[in-house]
């Protein structure tokens, strides 16, 4: 049995009445993966954006395993401390990471939020020597686009991210740097230039997919299936 964890921010948990890329990430496995495997983590909510809480079950689409750590408005900096415990008691073997944007908005610069990776990754590993890990870099958003100075950090950021995953990946415990979509377009593959519809959600989903296909053999090429 693999185990995938999906961790992240408001881009992962998902609000009310969407599908989730968790949820297209499954469809993909059960397709592609040649062998037992889950979606695994100590959370299983939506966000309700009326109670402003992580208390919803109103998937799109309720019929797959909903488990994950990730919630709306969680960063780097929040998951650090968290991510030792979830590892070892549910026992995950992938980290499909998905996380940095609320970091660099509110609460640590890309310098600071390096740190909290190299944390984050300490932690995991001291629950599971043998974790392995994908990171998604930082998308661009709505903000990053109309403000220079924070996509600039964006920007620097994503270069730390990419040294950390370089000077941290370990043939035990091996990291992916999955790539942004190119053609990620905050018009036409979000709802609000942050938040994915179903388009961006199958973006996400094929961001990780194919890291994990091209790096490890894990699955296959992604198709998009409802």
């Amino acid at each position: 049995m693999l185990r995938f964890m999906p961790v992240g921010d408001s881009m992962t948990i998902g609000s009310a009445g969407e599908h989730t890329w968790r949820y297209r990430m499954w469809r993909h496995l059960c397709a592609t993966y040649d062998g037992p495997c889950a979606l695994v983590g100590p959370r299983e909510t939506l966000h309700d954006k009326q109670a402003d809480a992580p208390t919803s079950y109103a998937y799109a689409e309720p019929g797959f395993p909903r488990a994950h750590l990730a919630g709306w408005g969680e960063g780097w900096l929040h998951m650090a401390p968290l991510i030792r415990a979830a590892v070892r008691e549910h026992r995950a073997d992938v980290l499909l990471v998905s996380l940095g944007l609320i970091d660099l908005g509110f609460y640590t610069n890309a310098e600071q939020t390096a740190e909290n990776v190299r944390s984050f990754t300490a932690e995991a590993r001291a629950a599971n020597p043998a974790v392995r890990m994908v990171w998604l870099p930082v998308i661009p958003n709505v903000r990053a686009a109309d403000d220079p100075p924070f996509g600039a950090e964006v920007t620097a950021f994503n270069e730390r991210l990419a040294k950390a995953a370089a000077d941290l990946d370990t043939p035990s415990s091996p990291i992916l740097l999955a790539s942004v979509p190119d053609t990620w377009d905050l018009h036409t593959d979000t709802y609000d230039g942050t938040h994915p519809n179903a388009r961006g959600e199958h973006k996400l989903a094929a961001a990780f997919a194919t890291a994990m296909h091209q790096g490890w053999g894990v699955g296959g090429e992604y198709g998009a299936r409802d």
